[in-house]
């Protein structure tokens, strides 16, 4: 047990480390953008004393140390600043931005995981055959395939040619459960297409291993029915590194959707940033990519965790 909170600890410890690092390359990249805060603002024929007065107003003339400082700080306090675009607080479009990303992300989740892992393990059962070949390379196939093609793609034929379903991912306000989720199925798909062969091939690999273990054999040897050595022995030995896999994923399904939130006019968090980029609303941007990278984060923190626990090697070597 003293292992396992030892290695627990040790992976919070590098993921604060890592959080504050990137907040430094988040904090000089925002500094690096062309243009001036205050001309952006104003715009390209307000006048340079008016500039100036917005920049010292804002404090963007201070010294990068202290505005660093400064800005830290208040995050750290729960404080995300003030948006130069909005003139209002930073964390309610964070907040807004990042539950919309999370509903798109969790139905994305939700739809792939089972079906990679479904697709990876019947592959491994009919390992050599051309039902293996068709799930691995489709799978291979739609994971190299950008977003922006595949997203394209779905809108051409789904949303323009068939009128099946609609190409904005962002429902009416008054829209009820089922056609907000018709309204996400599109932006959806190209998620799933992009994680599929991901989940399946750690699906299909992990479940090869599993049938020519010597625990397998074993089993199969004992006289134990298909069905229950693969439920109780392959399984549950083959999923253990697709699961880690798998929460792994969830962080890029919430804060990775830039393309696809651009492309289907979703207000969620990556196209929320990638605003904030263009207006060079530094508050904004840095609160987004901070927030995605606590996010990220986490979910590694959730998957190292699920491995301690699900993997009783590691919990019995801990034990000793």
């Amino acid at each position: 047990m003293r292992r396992v909170v030892r290695f627990i600890g040790v992976r919070l410890l590098l993921a604060l480390v890592t959080l504050w690092l990137l907040s430094m390359i988040v904090f000089a990249g925002g500094q690096l953008l062309p243009g001036d805060v205050g001309r952006a603002i104003l715009g390209p024929l307000a006048d340079a004393r008016a500039v100036a007065a917005l920049n010292h107003q804002l404090g963007v003339d201070r010294p990068l140390l202290t505005q660093y400082t400064s800005w830290i700080s208040h995050f750290l306090r729960g404080d995300m600043g003030e948006s130069y675009a909005f003139r209002a607080p930073v964390a309610p479009f964070i907040g807004s931005a990042l539950w919309n990303s999370a509903k798109l992300g969790a139905l994305a989740f939700v739809v792939v995981v089972p079906l990679g892992i479904a697709g990876g393990v019947y592959a491994a059962l009919h390992s050599g055959r051309w039902i293996d070949r068709v799930i691995s390379i489709g799978g291979l196939t739609a994971t190299v395939v950008p977003e922006f093609v595949s997203s394209i793609v779905l809108i051409l034929i789904f949303g323009v040619w068939l009128q099946w379903l609609p190409i904005e991912a962002t429902a009416p306000a008054d829209a009820n459960i089922l056609v907000q989720l018709k309204h996400l199925i599109l932006p959806v798909l190209p998620l799933v297409f992009v994680f599929f062969g991901y989940i399946a091939r750690m699906a299909r690999a992990g479940t090869v291993e599993a049938l020519d273990a010597d625990y397998t054999r074993t089993a199969i040897l004992k006289g134990l029915p298909q069905r229950v050595v693969i439920v109780r022995h392959v399984l549950r030995n083959a999923l253990l590194p697709t699961v880690t896999v798998a929460a792994t994923q969830l962080g890029y399904m919430i804060g990775g959707l830039v393309v696809v939130e651009t492309l289907f006019h979703y207000q969620g968090i990556g196209s929320l940033i990638y605003n904030a980029a263009k207006a060079k609303d530094f508050p904004m941007l840095e609160a987004g990519v901070l927030t995605i990278g606590v996010i990220y984060t986490a979910a590694n923190l959730i998957a190292d965790a699920l491995y301690v626990v699900l993997n009783p090697r590691l919990r019995t070597g801990a034990s000793r």
